[in-house]
């Protein structure tokens, strides 16, 4: 009975077991629950987080892009003025065929090209020309980086009222410099060719620096071999430069190309200050007037938004042509390498 009776009865040790194991796993359960919380919330953020990270984009590009571009295409099939854009009167395409009509929007287009051609090929040029400098190890060389950059960095209005002076007729110092080699003043707002160029010459001035830039950061990717290959070749600096940079430059040189004709297309505030009594007509036979000017005449000027809106897209469609072309020489650039 004694021997029964003890095996039956448990022990001191097990009876506290059971509470025992009880509270652990009471306490266990809300760190379970916490644990579990957290790694909800991990797995929430590692999906979520880069969507909410670049959701302020999408934001400001449906706000201040997408719905502009949309709102402006709709407007260029209506009349419509700038004292009632609330008034719209359906014309269709009747804008745009306008336009083809019109000879001051052919004027403005080939003033654009002119004007475009006249900067970037210069532009471009010279910007090559000194990241090749750049590139090789000169004293100073942070220095000259930055004085690249500095045109970019200067305001459009404190660089067009720079040159205005420069090119003045009477005072300016380009007609002094050219009276010193017995040349005869320029009037260089009221010509065709010299108001081009004048303006052009403020382009090439503000974003050469850029470019060069551009091409240096390019030319500092090209390995060293190959310049070194070319060298015990016999290769002179020259010819390194035209047999192994320039080759390796062109996906680099297209994207400035395509970059600077956008800039071209869209050109506005060097034209517009250059000749501030001639406001947005670009000069008194519109010699120097681009489509960014004759849209901003049209619809800010003349209180036409309709036909505005049909130049902004207009303009539109030609960036996009330019796309395409740029797509088409980069894929066959890949193609050739």
């Amino acid at each position: 009975m004694t021997d029964d009776a003890t095996a039956a009865a448990p022990s001191r040790g097990e009876e506290g077991a059971a509470p025992a194991a009880g509270v652990v796993g009471a306490a266990r359960e809300p760190s379970l629950r916490r644990a579990a919380r957290c790694s909800r919330r991990y797995r929430w953020d590692v999906r979520w987080s880069p969507y909410a990270f670049v959701a302020p984009f999408f934001l400001f590009f449906l706000a201040f892009g997408l719905f502009p571009l949309l709102y402006t295409g709709w407007a260029s099939l209506h009349r419509v003025e700038l004292t009632a854009p609330d008034d719209m009167e359906w014309v269709g395409l009747r804008n745009f065929s306008r336009l083809l009509e019109d000879e001051f929007f052919w004027n403005a287009l080939q003033n654009t090209v002119t004007i475009g051609l006249i900067s970037t090929v210069p532009q471009l040029l010279i910007a090559l020309g000194i990241a090749h400098l750049l590139n090789y190890r000169l004293r100073g060389s942070m220095f000259f980086r930055i004085a690249a950059l500095t045109p970019y960095a200067t305001s459009v209005a404190a660089a067009t009222l720079v040159f205005v002076l420069l090119f003045g007729r009477d005072y300016g110092m380009i007609n002094w410099t050219l009276g010193l080699a017995g040349i005869d003043p320029v009037d260089w707002q009221n010509g065709t060719w010299t108001s081009q160029i004048a303006v052009s010459t403020i382009v090439i001035w503000r974003w050469t620096g850029y470019n060069a830039l551009i091409y240096l950061a390019a030319m500092q990717a090209v390995p060293d071999d190959l310049y070194e290959s070319a060298a015990l070749d016999g290769a002179s600096r020259w010819q390194q430069f035209v047999h192994v940079t320039v080759p390796s430059l062109r996906p680099t040189i297209l994207f400035t190309c395509v970059v600077s004709t956008i800039g071209a297309t869209q050109l506005f505030g060097e034209p517009l200050l250059f000749n501030g009594s001639a406001g947005a007509t670009g000069g008194a036979e519109h010699q120097f007037q681009t489509l960014g000017l004759y849209l901003y005449e049209q619809g800010w000027v003349n209180l036409h938004l309709g036909r505005a809106s049909a130049i902004a897209w207009t303009m539109f469609l030609i960036l996009l042509v330019i796309g395409a072309v740029n797509w088409l020489l980069a894929r066959r650039l890949r193609k050739s390498a």
